[in-house]
């Protein structure tokens, strides 16, 4: 075997066991991930460094296609940014995560800043949520506004403005829930939560367990508490995606994380 071949036959070796050692960590990772939602312990559902795990859906738009870089991390933010807009145009976006969850406690630190795009919904104003037992990104229609699933509104007080705008409502695109044994119906149920002014960042949990039971928390205050979330045609949701919102004011993300509970 002369030089070339042997150093080519190195080179292929190299990169092969780069590879596979690429792959094992890969798959350590998911292991770990594994082994911690067995656990019960606090898996990160944003790393804190890229999208990875996330997968963008905007109406209008295919599955995979991140209108305007509207959903990007910088400085360790998951952030919904609108500087590359010059109007909004009903650009509504949704971010999925790659897994479904049916038992489980959400908890994230959010943030609003910054003004709402130019043109964008009264009702959008320092807007926007968390997703829960939704469908699956690739089972929307393309010119779909919002995952049928239970909305857990994130709202902020509006600037300059004393008027309560609690967080942790509900919104029901395509589902309906029930409260004390009786089927709502209303899009909105409104919470009775506290308000939050300014940029704060504000730490809430939303503790699933299937159809069973649904709780809205801000620290340990149960804000507002339901059953049988449902599509709108009965069915009961079990199970589904978690996603958040692109609906036209910026946003910012700096934990997501979630504990799996036992059913």
């Amino acid at each position: 075997m002369n030089r070339i071949t042997r150093f080519s036959v190195s080179l292929l070796s190299g990169a092969m066991m780069l590879a596979s050692c690429h792959a094992k960590e890969g798959d350590a990772a998911t292991k770990e991930d594994t082994k911690k939602a067995d656990a019960g312990e606090w898996i990160q559902l944003f790393n804190g460094k890229d999208l990875t795990g996330w997968t963008p859906k905007f109406r209008g738009h295919e599955l995979g296609v991140n209108f305007k870089d509207t959903f990007r991390v910088e400085d360790g933010i998951l952030k919904v940014s609108y500087d590359n807009y010059e109007k909004w145009n009903s650009d509504f976006g949704h971010l999925f995560y790659k897994d479904e969850f049916s038992h489980y406690i959400l908890r994230a630190e959010y943030r609003f800043v910054g003004d709402q795009v130019k043109g964008g919904p009264k009702w959008a104003l320092r807007n926007n949520g968390f997703m829960i037992h939704g469908q699956s990104a690739a089972s929307m229609k393309k010119g779909q506004n919002f995952p049928d699933s239970i909305e857990v509104q994130l709202l902020g007080g509006a600037p300059d403005s004393k008027e309560p705008r609690p967080t942790l409502s509900i919104c029901t695109p395509g589902t309906h829930i029930e409260m004390d044994g009786k089927l709502i119906k209303p899009h909105v149920i409104r919470a009775k939560g506290p308000t939050f002014h300014g940029d704060e960042w504000v730490t809430i949990e939303v503790e699933v367990r299937g159809s069973e039971v649904i709780r809205h928390k801000v620290g340990d205050k149960v804000i507002l508490e339901y059953n049988k979330p449902q599509l709108d045609n009965g069915t009961l949701l079990e199970k589904g995606t978690i996603s958040i919102q692109a609906e036209s004011h910026p946003t910012e993300f700096r934990k997501i994380e979630l504990k799996v509970l036992e059913k």
